[in-house]
């Protein structure tokens, strides 16, 4: 890989590299670290990319399994308070929903992220992961459920419940 096709796969896919660390991780400085060593282990790579949707598919795929290393480390702190996300939500009213994506499961919330954030095919989510598209299917619409059920109890809490008056 030349310098200069390095540099434009930097420019293009970073941010996404990134995001799905945080996704994955739900810590920024672990997202920051898994982003830069993805960019290293491309830098490193020796073959070719057959096009650009190949090289996005690698690096999803080396994003997800350094996240999972990291997860997998016993050094590795377990809760960790969600702060800084306006990083990866692109306004105040997506925030709510973003908070509810990553209060899910880590098995749900990585498909959510890839297939609604990143517009990545069920094909390409399975790919990544590393599981038959059936599954991603699967926790797709176990996600959606569980999604729908938070944000609707979150709107019942938010509108304060008013007694009908009686009208003669």
């Amino acid at each position: 890989m030349t310098d200069e096709a390095f540099e434009q796969a930097v420019r293009e896919h970073a941010n996404t590299i990134f995001r799905v660390a945080c996704h994955a991780l739900k810590d920024r400085q672990e997202a920051e670290d898994v982003t830069q060593t993805v960019l290293l282990r491309l830098y490193q790579y020796g073959g070719e990319f057959q096009n650009g949707e190949h090289l996005k598919h690698w690096l999803l795929r080396v994003a997800v399994n350094e996240s999972r290393k990291i997860l997998r480390s016993p050094w590795k702190k377990r809760s960790v308070p969600l702060e800084d996300w306006d990083a990866v939500s692109e306004g105040p009213e997506e925030q709510g929903i973003l908070e509810a994506v990553m209060a899910l499961d880590g098995k749900y919330r990585l498909p959510v992220y890839l297939y609604y954030y990143e517009d990545c095919s069920v094909q390409e989510v399975a790919a990544a992961l590393g599981i038959n598209p059936s599954t991603v299917q699967t926790r797709l619409q176990r996600a959606r459920e569980k999604l729908r059920r938070i944000l609707s109890e979150e709107r019942k809490e938010a509108i304060p419940y008013v007694r009908p008056q009686n009208i003669p």
